[in-house]
């Protein structure tokens, strides 16, 4: 309290000074028109001077969240965008796929469409069913395929719907080989994960690698050579000892199959029966 005494005292005519200055002004610009309308103008202009800089510093502080607000949205964006293409990708490549076996089939060849409207991928023998029957031209022994490689074989027919012997069918065996090398093997399933199939029969002086494309062999009736197989994800020895036994991953994805195409080679029964009648005959 004494310090603030001291300090009027020594500065009082300043405070005086100033304390006159301030009543003057005040007298000048509220009663004097002119001057108050120059006063206001200059104190307005320099409140928005103010404001802008306010505004521009509070501006530049806020920029910390709403750059985190657009990374996340980029984020967002970025996940929607690499998902968008992959689910086109894959529905290019089967576009794409089937585009290339219509296109490529061999004359004696013909291609119809048809729909599941039935399917199994857990049990030990796994079937399809298929919306088109006799009535559509669908005969038994004929392949099915869809954009990304082989399905399986007609089994049954009535009328108007089918049911195709999957290649997750322990009954299932098509003949195959490597895409690279063209040494020839059979297609089975053994049971276990539906994206998996294995090739026996594969002799050992036969080359291949990790990677390699399986493919149709063509070596049969129901499918044409070239249709996508799978990829050979792991090797081991037949139970002999004299092939191997290739694990391949399959192209086909059956917990997905929906629209297919059934695979019709025209001189399927006349070979059916050749091959059939050059078999030793079974005794009774």
């Amino acid at each position: 309290m004494r310090n603030l005494i001291n300090f009027l005292l020594k500065y009082n005519y300043w405070l005086l000074f100033f304390l006159l200055q301030a009543a003057s002004f005040l007298l000048l610009f509220r009663f004097n028109s002119y001057q108050g309308s120059v006063f206001f103008t200059s104190a307005n202009y320099v409140s928005g001077i103010v404001y802008g800089w306010t505004s521009s510093v509070s501006e530049y502080f806020g920029l910390r969240s709403l750059n985190s607000d657009l990374v996340r949205r980029n984020v967002a964006l970025e996940i929607e965008v690499e998902r968008l293409s992959k689910e086109l990708a894959h529905y290019k490549a089967d576009t794409l796929a089937e585009s290339r076996l219509r296109t490529n089939a061999p004359g004696n060849y013909r291609i119809y469409d048809a729909r599941v409207i039935n399917n199994s991928i857990v049990r030990t023998d796994n079937y399809i069913t298929l919306d088109r029957g006799t009535a559509d031209s669908i005969r038994p022994e004929m392949g099915v395929v869809c954009g990304n490689g082989v399905v399986g074989i007609v089994y049954k027919t009535s009328a108007h719907y089918s049911v195709v012997l999957s290649v997750l069918n322990s009954k299932s065996s098509i003949s195959c080989k490597i895409k690279r090398t063209d040494y020839f093997g059979s297609l089975y399933w053994d049971g276990g994960s539906s994206r998996y199939a294995y090739v026996k029969d594969m002799p050992r002086h036969s080359e291949f690698e990790l990677g390699d494309t399986v493919i149709t062999s063509g070596h049969s009736a129901v499918f044409p050579e070239g249709i996508p197989i799978g990829v050979v994800d792991d090797m081991a020895d037949s139970h002999d000892g004299l092939s191997y036994k290739l694990k391949v991953r399959l192209f086909t994805d059956f917990a997905r199959l929906s629209d297919v195409r059934v695979i019709s080679s025209a001189g399927l029964e006349e070979r059916t029966e050749l091959e059939d009648s050059a078999l030793p005959q079974k005794k009774n």
